[in-house]
Parts: C-alpha cells; structure tokens; sequence
C-alpha cells in the first residue's frame, strides 16, 4: 500500500470531531489523538522539530519541520486542519472500496493531512532536501467552526513566504476563495391573545416579509456585483427562530443568514447595505454577528514568485477560485501569502458517505513532493 493511502486510513480512524458539534465529555471530540499520532510519526521520520501550540483547553495545533541543510532564506508551511464536522461509529471505520477510502474526514481534510505530511517525510530522506528553504507542518485544529487554530498561529507573529493550505481542490491551486459572514436579524412585535391578534403586532409576519426581500431584492442585487475568480456573494436565510404557541401573537423573530462575501467586503458595509433595503421597504430588524471572528475573504496574488511555481509545478496556467471558506484567509491576514491545494472534491465534503479518490491522494502527495524537492 502506497504510504499516503497507509496514513489516510490511520488518521480515519482516529476521531477527530470538532468539540462544537458533540456533547461535552464526547469521547470522539478533540484533536489529540491525531496531534499525537502525528506526533510519534514525525519523531520515527527524524523530522528536526516537533511541538505543540496551546490553542483551546486540550486542544493543540500540532507543529514538526524540516530544516534546510544551509542558512534559512525562505519558509514554506503546509497547513491542513485536523478536525472533522460529526461522525458516527461506521464513519470511523476507513473502508477501501473501487479505488476510494471511505470515511469521516478522508476527504475534509485528512486527506491533505496524508498527503502533506508523506511528502515532507519523503523530502527528509531525500538526498535533495533543500539548501536554503525550511519546510514547516501545521496540523490546525478548529478550522471547521471557530478557525481558532489558524488564528492563533497568525497571532503569534509566525511568519512564512507562502502556506500551502489543505483543502479539498481536485489538486487544482487556488488562490481566492469567498469569505463567510453569519448574521442574525431579529424583528419585534407585540404579544396578544390569538383571539384578538388585530391588539398585537405579529413579528413572524414581519420576519416573513424581510426573509422575501432578502431572498429576492438582496440576492439580484449581489448578482450585479461580480468578481473574475469567485463570480457573486450571495444570501441564505438558513432558520427561523419565533413565536411560542399557536394562540399567542408573536412579540419576536429571528432568522440565521449565510452572507458569503468577496474580497474588499466588510461586515460593517453588509449591515449597512441590509439595513438600507430594509427601510427602502419600510422594514425593521436588528442586525447581529453570530461569529466572535470574522471570515474574510482570500485574493492573494498569482505573480508572486513562490504561487507561480507551485501553479507552475500543478501544471496550472491560470489560478482559480472556490466558493468556500477555509484557513487561508486568516493566514493571509497575518501577512503569509497563502493559496488552497488538496486531494478530493469539496462535493464529497462533509457528506454521510464521504470518500477520497486514491489517485487523488497519491497525486497530490507527488505533486507536493516534487514542488518540496525542487525548492533550493
């Protein structure tokens, strides 16, 4: 068995869940099981360091590295994140069926965590491990609610020349994606017997008018704003929160939206656009942030000279663009130039039955060896 493939079905069968998504106490929640284990493969590898960096209680970014053989000139860092959206027991259980693993995580991203981790061990025993360029891994945790493990790491000062962050690419380079905001918009009324609703003023009504105008109006109107590699932002009222019982007038609502945003977007200019159409149609709601960080958008520039050879190594004349969010923004935010680059389809991402193609890993794993390789 190849050893990428040999990795991926371990790592699979390590939990990883994002404590987020469990109950406390949740015996698959936390990263450690897979910090660990990478821990000890990078020590048998004879990888030159190897440590942890505090993020949550009992959750760590994992660190190892390859040093050059020469004077530090540049850093690469190769940045997948270890934890996975929610898994049950047969989602554990890594099963090679017509040329895929299956199993939670295999695509989202443990996957990129095989493939980035297999190559920088075969640089360490390669004779041509590079002179002057140091290689850094960073197992991320909490990418998939908080970004916590990305954002502590750009906190702390740590600079590179370029990461390479692990996400589901088809092993196409990407060099911006859109960026994330959740909002919560929340209307009043007044409360009053069902029996007498003319003596209130319903808020579920209200809201149903706004979720309209959001849908409708607010959507046409990102579709008129358009940018080369990720195309328009767009609205999803994703719930509705209001009322009590059905002979109560409802006195509150609220829905949960999805605003994806382009580069150069804020989230103070998005309230004020929303708040805009809202009173063009004499509406009323309050506008909230549900995250504690925002998500920015990524646009990192495809002419610097490290993102040109790696599109250059992928065989890539013209970088490209995904409609999701991930680490790089937040990595980019700390001046790291950062571009997206993994095995698997975004499709398969976070699915009941969630599969890597093997020859998407084992390509990945040689593209990123080569590119390693040829770095001086």
């Amino acid at each position: 068995m190849e050893a990428a493939t040999k990795l991926l079905r371990e790592l699979v069968a390590l939990p990883s869940v994002n404590p987020a998504f469990l109950p406390a106490g949740d015996a698959r929640a936390g990263e450690q099981h897979v910090a660990e284990f990478l821990s000890h493969e990078a020590r048998h590898a004879g990888l030159d360091f190897i440590g942890f960096q505090d993020v949550l209680p009992d959750r760590a970014n994992f660190l190892t590295s390859l040093s050059p053989t020469g004077k530090v000139e540049r850093r690469i860092l190769l940045a997948p994140h270890l934890d996975t959206v929610s898994a049950e027991g047969k989602q554990l259980q890594p099963v090679i069926k017509n040329g895929r693993l299956h199993g939670r995580g295999a695509c989202d991203t443990k996957g990129s965590v095989a493939a980035y981790f297999t190559a920088l061990c075969a640089v360490a025993k390669s004779k041509q491990r590079p002179r002057h360029t140091e290689i850094i891994f960073a197992g991320l945790v909490d990418e998939e609610n908080g970004q916590s493990g990305s954002r502590a790491l750009a906190r702390s000062g740590f600079k590179a020349d370029l990461a390479i962050v692990g996400e589901p690419t088809r092993c196409r380079v990407v060099t911006a994606h859109k960026g994330d905001l959740w909002l919560r918009l929340t209307t009043h009324g007044k409360a009053a017997h069902g029996a007498r609703p003319e003596l209130g003023r319903n808020a579920i009504h209200a809201m149903a008018r706004v979720v309209d105008v959001l849908e409708t109006d607010y959507a046409a109107q990102l579709r008129c704003r358009r940018h080369p590699l990720l195309g328009h932002g767009t609205v999803n009222v994703g719930a509705i929160r209001g009322g009590v019982q059905a002979n109560i007038v409802p006195d509150r609502c609220e829905i949960s939206i999805d605003r994806r945003t382009l580069p150069g977007e804020t989230e103070a200019g998005i309230r004020r656009e929303i708040q805009a159409l809202l009173r063009k149609h004499k509406l009323a709601a309050t506008i909230a942030n549900t995250k504690s960080g925002s998500c920015p958008a990524l646009e990192t520039d495809p002419r610097q000279p490290l993102v040109r050879e790696f599109l250059d190594a992928a065989g890539q004349s013209r970088p490209l663009g995904v409609d999701f969010f991930c680490d790089a923004a937040i990595l980019a935010r700390g001046d790291i130039p950062s571009v997206v680059f993994g095995p698997g389809d975004i499709a398969q991402a976070h699915t009941a039955n969630e599969w890597i193609a093997l020859t998407q890993l084992e390509r990945a794993t040689a593209l990123l060896t080569r590119f390693l390789l040829s770095l001086p």
